[in-house]
């Protein structure tokens, strides 16, 4: 990691340098990009539900050195992009002559042409996510929508001839609700061509991070070059808030107006961003993002994968980590029902060294945990060998970009037509993420059968202390746990009539 504090911190701008100061430590990109007159990036939410603030940013890519990746600049501080790389919607038109109208980027054309542009306020944010699905190395896998009689024709509901998957948008919201021509216009685009510019960044390596400490008013920004330190530095500043994607803090800030003392950033830290595959389990490093870790497991363990695409957006699983979803402690996160299931431990690291918690143990309150002063979440592990029969149910009022109202996960291992082992993690039925006990005890050593389920779902159905609220009453998430395992039993059978 580059060393930074002996300078100030700079951020690079759709190519332009840019220096941060004399922006306070809590200011968002989006803020700071709007004060420097780039306001096609628009504030909706504040919360990175609405995509209107997407913007792209260079990280290290799976497939080539760098990605272009769409998060959302409402929610991130823009000292946490020190000696990083971002394009905005007006950095993706093509500039030519000097005096010459700028050419628009092939997203911005297909937009216009098919009339998604409509009130135009959220448009910017649809481009820049639509631009990061169109650079996507491995996106063009299906014929050349220049070849389909309609290029508006799609290969399913959420996949387009030209390999756009529309889940990419599932972060950004049209107020005017007429998803129809964007969806035309992201299933039209084609590949970038040769001298696309931005297609020829992919081949060089991104920004390195950079070791950062910014103060101003007494407030700070830290990032530190290894883990070691950061340890330190946490003894020292046990009240420091640390953050990686600020998908959670970045809330807090908007919303609520919260400030911190001091800000302590993980998410370049090489140590929090490793993938481990062992022999007898697998480790993930808290700061990698959802999106780094769904590529690279590339489905090895399919209850993640079925979960992924149901966690927040793209736009948030682009910044959002496991460190964070567990660290917050939230009953309603979508990560600890799985991992759970999956009778995961995290291991925790403070400057003394380190030490590993099942899951299971490491909650013990309302956004409470085991976690001390000073300790972060380095990784997290899941054993091997894994369940057979797995399946993530998210009940939710949006079918994406949704809180959960009940979060069930289902790790069963069914032989000879018996239930020899089963877990089942639970959320937003209890003050913390819980393991559903009684209902596993109620099937193992059972046979896999209709009589048995249905006495299994009856104990499912009592366990957590559900709660009535905005959301779904407590009778409600009551009965979606039963049915939940229901469901499960209805696919696997029909899966063995099949």
């Amino acid at each position: 990691m580059a060393n930074s504090t002996n300078r100030p911190p700079r951020i690079t701008v759709n190519g332009e340098d840019a220096p941060i100061s004399p922006a306070a430590p809590h200011t968002t990109v989006l803020d700071f990009l709007r004060e420097r007159g780039l306001t096609g990036t628009k504030e909706g939410c504040a919360e990175g539900e609405c995509g209107a603030c997407s913007v792209l940013v260079a990280r290290p890519g799976v497939n080539k050195p760098t990605d272009w990746v769409a998060v959302n600049a409402c929610l991130v501080p823009v000292v946490a992009l020190d000696g990083q790389e971002i394009v905005t919607s007006e950095g993706l038109a093509t500039t030519g002559e000097p005096g010459a109208r700028p050419a628009l980027h092939p997203v911005q054309e297909e937009m216009a042409v098919r009339g998604g542009s409509q009130c135009g306020y959220c448009t910017p944010g649809f481009v820049c996510s639509m631009a990061a699905e169109y650079y996507r190395p491995d996106r063009c896998a299906h014929a050349d929508p220049s070849s389909a009689s309609d290029p508006a024709e799609h290969v399913d509901a959420e996949h387009g001839p030209n390999g756009f998957d529309l889940h990419a948008l599932s972060g950004n919201l049209c107020r005017c609700t007429g998803y129809r021509p964007i969806r035309d216009a992201a299933f039209a685009v084609g590949a970038p061509t040769d001298d696309d510019p931005l297609a020829r960044r992919r081949e060089q390596v991104p920004p390195a991070p950079v070791a950062t400490v910014y103060t101003q008013d007494d407030r700070a920004f830290v990032r530190k070059d290894t883990l070691a330190e950061t340890l330190r530095l946490l003894r020292e500043r046990p009240d420091a808030i640390v953050v990686a994607g600020s998908t959670d803090w970045g809330v807090e800030v908007n919303i609520r107006s919260r400030r911190a003392d001091c800000v302590v950033a993980v998410d370049r830290l090489p140590e929090l961003r490793e993938l481990r595959v062992a022999s007898d389990h697998v480790e993930v490093g808290a700061a990698l993002t959802l999106t780094e870790i769904e590529r690279r497991l590339d489905g090895r363990v399919p209850l993640l994968a079925e979960l992924f695409p149901q966690f927040a957006s793209r736009l948030i699983r682009n910044s959002a980590t496991l460190g964070g979803n567990l660290g917050t402690g939230s009953p309603i996160g979508d990560t600890p029902p799985v991992l759970l299931a999956l009778e995961a431990s995290v291991v925790l690291a403070d400057a003394d060294g380190e030490r590993e918690v099942p899951l299971a143990e490491y909650f013990t309150g309302y956004r409470q945990s085991v976690r001390r002063p000073g300790e972060l979440i380095r990784a997290v592990r899941v054993p091997l060998p894994l369940a057979r029969t797995t399946a993530f149910h998210k009940i939710a009022k949006r079918r994406f970009d949704d809180i959960s109202s009940v979060a069930v996960a289902f790790a069963l291992d069914i032989e000879d037509g018996t239930v020899r082992t089963a877990r089942i993690g639970l959320g937003g039925v209890a003050a913390t993420p819980i393991r559903a006990l009684a209902a596993e005890a109620a099937l193992e050593g059972e046979p896999w059968s209709a009589e048995t389920v249905e006495n299994a779902a009856q104990v499912l159905r009592a366990q957590g202390t559900p709660m009535d609220d905005h959301r779904a009453s407590a009778a409600y998430r009551s009965a979606m746990l039963g049915q939940s395992l229901l469901k499960l039993y209805a696919k696997t059978t029909e899966a063995v009539s099949a």
